[in-house]
């Protein structure tokens, strides 16, 4: 038996036939590390005490009860 499934002479074809899409609307940024967004959450969480989503949150009430 052959050892490769193809010729070599085929290989990316389908990809280089496929139009580039440009980024628009929510991928329109690129995304950042997850290093950097972990860094961004825990600035948020523990330098500023911040927590996202609503105000009523596990995370938001933990807070509150650290602040007072």
């Amino acid at each position: 038996m052959p050892g490769s499934h193809g010729s070599l002479t085929k290989a990316g074809k389908v990809r280089q036939q496929t139009p580039r899409i440009a980024r628009s609307g929510v991928n329109g940024r690129k995304k950042k590390s997850p290093r950097m967004r972990y860094r961004k959450l825990y600035e948020n969480r523990v330098g500023k005490g911040k927590y996202p989503g609503q105000t009523d949150s596990i995370g938001a009430k933990r807070a509150s009860y650290k602040r007072r």
